[in-house]
């Protein structure tokens, strides 16, 4: 079935016909028409598999064919999301595919001044996509308006309650009314996530594509066996021998980030990084630079997993691997996104094979394994432009590693 064939506005379908979208995703083709129909609905599925315009399509269609008239009596739709690069992506999709109706759409975030917010608020909105910080703040003070919503979805869910939002999540409620639509969107599911799902809908429509494996199939993940000291070594050589890619690397601190730019700085490679301490107008330029191409390799933390929607990006390497064995699949789902094909590599050390462990269970088998002959690891550092070593900074990156990992322990065991 091709969207075309959908019973979807026409300024709809020529949206979809521009960005070259001819036939729906798996979760556009189960999401959709229950949507449309107004039915609640549960939808897990893989990053990158276009959950997005599957809530954004028939939620345009709804409201542009009521033909909304006055804003002023408050907004029709509120997408809850956990970051603000989310937020962002979100915000562009429902304005992309909406360009041609009369819906109009906007959205929230915090670190960032709110008088512009509020100015666009106050004009009258359709589509609102916010953060629980800001919309929390903005509603208290009378500048959201959610007593006449009739569409809330949730999306990236789970990383909400990783975030420690379902809080909030329960307290929006009481902004809401009763009688309404929800969309309640996530990568991956558990007890806790299921539970406040069907606390929320009502008779929803479950809808899980690809259950078995939380890594979309066009992506070749694997993982080789680094130690920590050596890592840099191996990515400055990945990043040579793939110029012209757009490489996108995982870490696990800010700290982290910094160091392994300074060390690409140090062998002639440019890369940026962004991470949760860098002001939003930052973040948003190196992300802007990343995705037009102007810098290949960008150096990333967790916080900004979910925000990173970059057409494009051939390579993700976790060069630490991440605390949260979700996250594995939310950083390899940057690469590979829609019907591209798409390369994960993994560096693991000593330490963190208990890490690898946790995360092969999540995922319920083992991650293919890159083998290096000892001739082969001894080149990659000799071939380093960097070869005599640093060791002042090889030792504070791995102390810092290290620390960090402790304390993460501690946590856990609390």
């Amino acid at each position: 079935m091709k969207f075309e064939d959908y019973s979807i506005s026409n300024e709809i379908k020529k949206s979809l016909a521009k960005l070259n979208y001819r036939r729906p995703t798996d979760i556009q083709f189960k999401s959709i028409p229950p949507i449309l129909k107004g039915e609640d609905v549960l939808a897990i599925a893989q990053t990158g598999t276009g959950k997005t315009a599957a809530f954004a399509i028939p939620v345009i269609h709804t409201l542009h064919t009521k033909k909304i008239k006055k804003r002023a009596d408050g907004i029709k739709c509120l997408v809850m999301v956990p970051t603000r690069e989310l937020a962002i992506q979100i915000h562009q999709v429902f304005e992309t595919i909406g360009k041609h109706t009369s819906v109009k759409s906007f959205c929230v975030f915090g670190g960032v001044e709110e008088g512009p917010q509020i100015a666009k608020l106050e004009k009258g909105i359709d589509i609102l996509i916010a953060t629980p910080g800001r919309m929390f703040d903005l509603a208290s003070r009378g500048y959201i308006k959610l007593n006449r919503t009739e569409i809330l979805i949730l999306d990236e869910a789970d990383h909400m309650l990783d975030l420690g939002f379902i809080k909030d999540i329960r307290d929006l409620m009481k902004y809401l009314p009763k009688k309404r639509q929800t969309l309640f969107f996530s990568a991956t599911i558990n007890e806790t996530i299921k539970k406040l799902a069907y606390s929320l809908v009502s008779n929803a429509i479950r809808i899980q594509v690809s259950p078995k494996d939380p890594v979309a199939r066009n992506i070749d993940h694997s993982v080789t066996y680094i130690e920590m000291d050596d890592k840099r070594f191996f990515l400055e050589r990945l990043i040579k021998e793939n110029q012209e890619q757009k490489i996108l690397v995982f870490v696990r601190t800010k700290v982290r980030a910094e160091r392994v730019q300074k060390a690409m700085e140090r062998v002639n490679i440019t890369s940026q990084f962004i991470h949760g301490g860098k002001e939003q107008a930052e973040r948003k330029k190196t992300l802007d630079l990343f995705r037009k191409g102007e810098i290949k390799v960008l150096i990333a933390t967790d916080v900004s997993a979910r925000g990173i929607d970059i057409p494009g990006v051939q390579y993700v390497v976790n060069y630490d691997l991440p605390e949260l064995s979700e996250n594995y699949v939310h950083r390899v789902g940057r690469t590979g996104r829609g019907k591209e094909k798409g390369i994960a590599v993994s560096f693991c050390s000593a330490e963190e094979k208990p890490i690898l462990t946790e995360i092969e269970g999540f995922l319920g088998k083992p991650i293919k394994r890159l083998e290096i002959e000892k001739g082969d690891y001894n080149h990659t550092i000799d071939f380093s432009a960097e070869s005599h070593a640093d060791w002042k900074t090889l030792i504070s990156d791995h102390d810092d590693f290290i620390t960090k990992g402790k304390k993460s322990n501690k946590k856990k065991k609390k």
